[in-house]
This record gives C-alpha cells, structure tokens and sequence, in this order.
C-alpha cells in the first residue's frame, strides 16, 4: 500500500485530504506542522504532500528543508500561485507543485505520475548491458565503474529514465515532462544544458560521447 505523508496545517483541507487518499486505498499519515514532518519521514513514506506555509517556519520554503532529509518525492499543495514560488520550490527539489483549489482526482493522478516518474523501486538500478554504471537512488548518486558522479537533482531523473530505459530515445519535451511535470518552469535549453553537463560527468570524450546520443530533430538516447 503506498504510504502517504500529508503536511498540512490547515484542518479542513487536511481532514478531505486525508479521507479521499484513504478511499482511494493509501496509508496516509497527516501532521499540521514541519517538525512532526521531519519526525515522520521515520515511517518512510513514499510520497509527501506538502503545504508552504507552515506555522513553525515563518514563511520560510520547507522544500529545501525536507529535502536535505529524503529523498522521497514531494508535491507541493499550496494557495500561493506565483510563479516565483513555483520555480523556487521545484529548484529546492518539489517534483510537483499544485496550487489551491485543486481537484482530488488531479490530485491523485499527479500522484500517480510523481511515483511512475521516481520509480523508487529498488536500492539500487543495474544497467544490464553495461554493469559499469549504475545508480544509487537512496543516495541519489550514478556510480561509474563505482566511483562516485556528484550530480544535481535534475541531472539524476535524467540519467536515471536512460539507464532505466536504453536504447529508447527521448524528446525534450518527454524529458521536461519526466523530470519536472508539466508545471514546471523549464525548457529545452535548460534540458540541452542538463545532457551538457552530464556528459561532462560520465563520458571520456563529451565531443564524442559514447553514451548519451543526440538524435538530430527528435532529442536524445543512452546507449550502455
């Protein structure tokens, strides 16, 4: 049963919350404030909803701060529609940001996408093809002939929807929706920018790489 963390401190919309995920079949465990937050994460969810204001952080963004705890996928639910709150959220590591008033059911089919994106499945993916490179997803690391590759947020959903998937070739637009949603403030340079850099990382010649392809006038392809 997937296990849902709600950090919400306002009542009502965290009672309806509650009681909708619960007939849909989660396990949902709902606090009202970023301590008891953080002190949940013990119960390992595997998804949390997450509202921006919260009475014990003083306007401050809980993002970056829930994030330095989990890894764990989080969707921010919140009443503030500004765009710089969206990019400022999903900069501090939010795969998703619904503003309020929402429909459950969109809801839950963010959800649903949010979990088929992380695909937090297993400790660790092998790429069977190519044992030099896997990935840690507890860690959130890739690991080249097992040495360490330190990458940023958006770089590992990248390599980790390649290695999951070689050989399938991916256009920009599919690579901005499986990393960030449709939501989010990003576009095919910043996507250019990402593979940019994680050649850099993992290739011998990033001139001529070997495993992150271009595919001219459709996007690009991994290749163990």
């Amino acid at each position: 049963m997937t296990k849902v963390l709600i950090i919400e401190d306002d009542n009502m919309l965290g009672d309806t919350l509650s009681l909708y995920l619960q007939g849909e079949g989660y396990d949902v465990i709902r606090v009202d404030n970023a301590r008891d937050g953080l002190l949940q994460l013990q119960a390992l969810p595997d998804i949390i909803l997450l509202d921006l204001m919260l009475p014990d952080l003083g306007g401050k963004n809980p993002c970056l701060l829930i994030r330095e705890h989990t890894t764990t996928p989080i969707i921010v639910i919140s009443s503030l529609t500004d765009i710089s709150e969206r990019i400022r959220s999903l900069s501090d590591g939010a795969d998703d940001y619904v503003c309020k008033p929402f429909s459950m059911q969109e809801l839950k089919a963010r959800i649903e996408a949010v979990l088929r994106r992380t695909a937090i499945h297993h400790n660790s993916i092998m790429s069977k093809e190519q044992p030099g490179i896997s990935l840690d997803l507890e860690r959130r690391t890739i690991l080249l002939n097992h040495r360490k590759i330190e990458t940023t947020f958006s770089e590992f959903e990248i390599m980790k929807l390649f290695v999951l998937n070689p050989g399938r070739v991916y256009s920009r637009y599919a690579l901005i929706e499986a990393i960030r949603g449709l939501d989010a403030y990003i576009n095919d340079r910043t996507i250019d920018v990402h593979i940019a850099k994680l050649r850099k990382k993992i290739e011998i010649n990033p001139k001529n790489p070997q495993y992150i392809h271009t595919i001219w006038g459709v996007g690009y392809k991994f290749t163990p």
